[in-house]
């Protein structure tokens, strides 16, 4: 494609996919995503009340970014997250939630996130709402947002009791077939951020290894931010479970080495498997757990450099 509107007869016949980019003007080649701090990405992005995706799925996962929203003491968010681990955890206990959307909430390989069931079973330091969900229904929820979908429609909650106790789960019926088929709202975040290895000089973001939903849960966002490990000329990318994201997806973009620590980041540090289990005991008790976050989150400082 040269770029130009194909006339009605040009497209009879042709198999015609659209991207949702507008169309290209001359001030449009400039990259779209803007290099810029932590602190900065998130003051502009993130903001009271919003309803807040943080993925990666086992690794990538945004820590720095987490703790930079809860040393800005952004509160009363709505977080959405596949399977909410430690990052999660400590947000909650910090009062940044109101409700948390979800498909499986735990210390991954150690047992329960203590924050999380302290907001929900005694209400501190704030009562938290839940919406469970399963993996399959928050990855079709996400794409149907991605999509511009109201809906995900999909085969699903068969056996499950998970619609008695949520309502945004409805079935119905295939007006093809007849098939009775689950449905759920689509995700569509005020703000999704993601971790990824690399962003090139024109903004463009490589992400690879274990590739969840960042992809779907970015793209359905009203805006984003990125953290990455490093700035390299290019982020072509030859080998398998890979993605590109386009600097045109892409609206802040902060280099933060280490930014998933603890979770690990697929080519450049592994998992502290030993933090997840030290957690555990961290997060049982309130006056602990504070103490930690105030020693190592909100006297801390976003170590990155910005390019």
């Amino acid at each position: 494609m040269d770029g130009r509107r194909l006339t009605g007869a040009e497209t009879t016949g042709v198999l015609h996919l659209t991207l949702a980019r507008p169309a290209a003007r001359e001030h449009d080649r400039r990259p779209m995503s803007e290099f810029v701090s932590l602190a900065d990405a998130v003051a502009r992005q993130v903001r009271a009340g919003d309803t807040v995706a943080l993925e990666g799925f086992t690794h990538l996962i945004p820590f720095a970014a987490g703790h930079e929203i809860i040393r800005q003491r952004i509160d009363r968010l709505t977080l959405i997250r596949m399977t909410p681990d430690l990052i999660y955890d400590q947000m909650i206990g910090s009062g940044c939630a109101k409700k948390i959307v979800f498909s499986w909430g735990g210390n991954p390989g150690v047992g329960s996130l203590h924050r999380l069931r302290d907001a929900v079973e005694h209400g501190w330091p704030h009562p938290l709402e839940i919406e469970e969900h399963s993996h399959s229904a928050m990855a079709h929820a996400y794409a149907a947002g991605a999509s511009g979908m109201p809906s995900a429609f999909f085969r699903g909650y068969r056996g499950s009791e998970l619609a008695r106790v949520n309502p945004n789960i409805k079935f119905i019926a295939c007006p093809f077939t007849g098939e009775s088929l689950a449905v759920v709202p689509a995700l569509r975040p005020d703000v999704t951020i993601i971790h990824a290895q690399k962003a090139d000089r024109d903004g463009n973001v490589l992400v690879h290894g274990i590739v969840g939903v960042q992809k779907e849960a970015l793209l359905a966002a009203r805006r984003n931010i990125v953290t990455v490990e490093e700035v390299v000329d290019s982020v072509v990318e030859r080998g398998s479970n890979a993605l590109v994201l386009p600097s045109w997806t892409i609206q802040a973009i902060a280099v933060v080495p280490g930014g998933a620590k603890p979770s690990y980041a697929h080519g450049y540090y592994a998992r502290d498997n030993a933090f997840y289990v030290a957690w555990d005991e961290i997060s049982r008790d309130r006056d602990r757990f504070a103490r930690w976050m105030d020693d190592h989150v909100m006297a801390a400082r976003a170590s990155e450099a910005v390019r």
